[in-house]
């Protein structure tokens, strides 16, 4: 049966903090490999627009979390995602991101102590996972755990001098992720969706960079879409940019709020530990304007602490 493969970032354009890219993958039968997954799950899932009942919300994270509302949504979303039982967040991490954990750990403001779930109702998961089992065995959707890549400020500005472009994150990012999903369906077709960023078009060099063995035809090069396919692999793989996917792609939507839901929690560390070193410091998102702020206020910590302003805040 083939893959189909959703790819979504958070934390992009922030000053402060991480940033978070995730993918999200389901086997399906191949009577599903085009189907609208909202549909077919739709005794399980809603969209943001829909009336809210018990149903799992899935969507664009914009959509589900905005203003410091619709965390619980967003949790409940990626707590079934990841399929396990956790108490931390230090209990996550590894199996969301292992290549990333030893990293987090280098940062001076995180724990992982963190307790979870944030804000959804811890007694009702297991009911909820049951019915999401029962839901997608049903129609043979077969979920792997999501995969991240969390590149925290030391190793943004790291690429950054590298490779003199912001872009180097995502292109990394999204290699090494591809790259750990393939090696799991090593023999079997792979569709990948992936929510277009930065306004390029183009991505044939970034793809052949991630399929070395493989040859990476253009399909369509569009200011929409672009779509490759990659030859000589055994199997078909073909990749997808789309604008607004995470709108148009369930799997693209899942991506988008692992990836959010990941980033809020490291940014509730974030946040924690400054505001234990300045009391009554108001928390921050990381954004430009704010994060200004932000940095304002901890610059004192910052030169006690000796802290380089590099590891804190993004060139770019």
């Amino acid at each position: 049966m083939p893959w189909r493969i959703g790819i979504d970032e958070a934390g992009y354009g922030p000053n402060l903090g991480p940033f978070v890219m995730s993918a999200v993958a389901c086997r399906v039968p191949e009577a599903l490999l085009g189907a609208n997954l909202w549909s077919t799950l739709r005794r399980l899932v809603r969209r943001a627009h829909h009336q809210a009942d018990s149903r799992v919300l899935i969507d664009d994270s914009k959509k589900v979390y905005a203003g410091g509302k619709g965390l619980a949504e967003l949790e409940i979303a990626a707590l079934l995602a990841l399929n396990t039982e956790v108490t931390t967040l230090e209990e996550i991490l590894p199996l969301l991101s292992p290549a990333c954990h030893a990293e987090l750990q280098e940062e001076c403001w995180f724990t992982g102590a963190t307790p979870l779930p944030l804000a959804a109702d811890a007694d009702a998961l297991p009911a909820r996972a049951a019915r999401w089992k029962e839901q997608c065995a049903q129609h043979e959707v077969v979920w792997l755990r999501p995969r991240s890549e969390i590149v925290c400020t030391p190793r943004v500005n790291a690429l950054i001098d590298r490779h003199d472009s912001k872009g180097a994150v995502l292109a990394l990012s999204f290699v090494r992720l591809v790259q750990a999903l393939l090696e799991q369906a090593p023999d079997e077709d792979v569709y990948i969706t992936v929510d277009k960023h930065g306004g390029r078009s183009y991505y044939a060099p970034l793809l052949q960079d991630a399929f070395a063995d493989g040859w990476v035809v253009t399909r369509e090069e569009t200011q929409r879409q672009s779509t490759y396919e990659v030859l000589g692999l055994g199997r078909t793989v073909r990749i997808t940019f789309r604008v607004e996917g995470d709108g148009s792609e369930m799997t693209v939507a899942l991506a988008s709020m692992v990836s959010k839901y990941a980033r809020e929690a490291l940014m509730g560390e974030w946040n924690a530990f400054w505001q234990k070193e300045v009391p009554g410091l108001k928390p921050t998102a990381g954004y430009p304007g704010d994060a200004q702020r932000f940095f304002g206020e901890i610059g004192p910590v910052v030169k006690r602490l000796r802290l380089s302003e590099e590891i804190l805040w993004r060139k770019r």
